[in-house]
This record gives C-alpha cells, sequence and structure tokens, in this order.
C-alpha cells in the first residue's frame, strides 16, 4: 500500500507504508520517530508515536531504523492527512493495522 501521486484533496486522508514517504512527511514537520517510554519492554520500542516540539515527556525518542523495524513487525499502515481544511500543514496523523486500511 503506498501513496497516491494523482490529484487529490489534501485535506483527505490517506495511508502509506512507504518508510521514506513517512519519513519525509514527520521531518517536514519537526517530527523525530518516538516510542511510549511506558510499554518498552527488554530495550525494544513500544508502541510508535511521531514526537513533535515541544518534546513529549512521556516518550523516547529512537533511530529511524529501529522505528520501521517496530512498524514492519507489528504490520502497521501510517494514516495521515497534509494539509488541514483551513490550507495550514496538518500534523494530523495515526497507526493502523495494514489490513484495516486497505
Amino acid at each position: 500500500m503506498t501513496q497516491s501521486h494523482s490529484k487529490v484533496d489534501e485535506t483527505e486522508a490517506h495511508t502509506t507504508t512507504d518508510h521514506n514517504s513517512i519519513r519525509h512527511w514527520a521531518e517536514s514537520r519537526h517530527g523525530r520517530p518516538a516510542t511510549v517510554e511506558a510499554t518498552e519492554e527488554d530495550g525494544h520500542a513500544g508502541i510508535l508515536r511521531i514526537d513533535f516540539d515541544p518534546p513529549d515527556e512521556g516518550l523516547d525518542q529512537i533511530g529511524w531504523d529501529e522505528f520501521f523495524r517496530k512498524f514492519d513487525e507489528a504490520d502497521l499502515a501510517f494514516l495521515y492527512q497534509d494539509r488541514t481544511k483551513d490550507g495550514k500543514t496538518s500534523r494530523f496523523h495515526k497507526f493502523v493495522r495494514r489490513s484495516s486500511a486497505k
């Protein structure tokens, strides 16, 4: 499942599993890969998040490689929005199961 490059309404939600698209979306909004600190087990990433400024104290920043390893292992897809209805850059996103994103 990848992002379509046809003309679409940027206020609509899109879903992708493409690592480069996810990273570009997050970094263009100054987002960093993170995991929820309380859900980490044995040094492995827990619930994934994108952390924006100001940093959330309950999140631990992780590298993109670890982030995408967990993303693929958990069989996730990335649901996101490019722009809000008033035209501003949107930070709306969430992680969904790939099976429910079809």
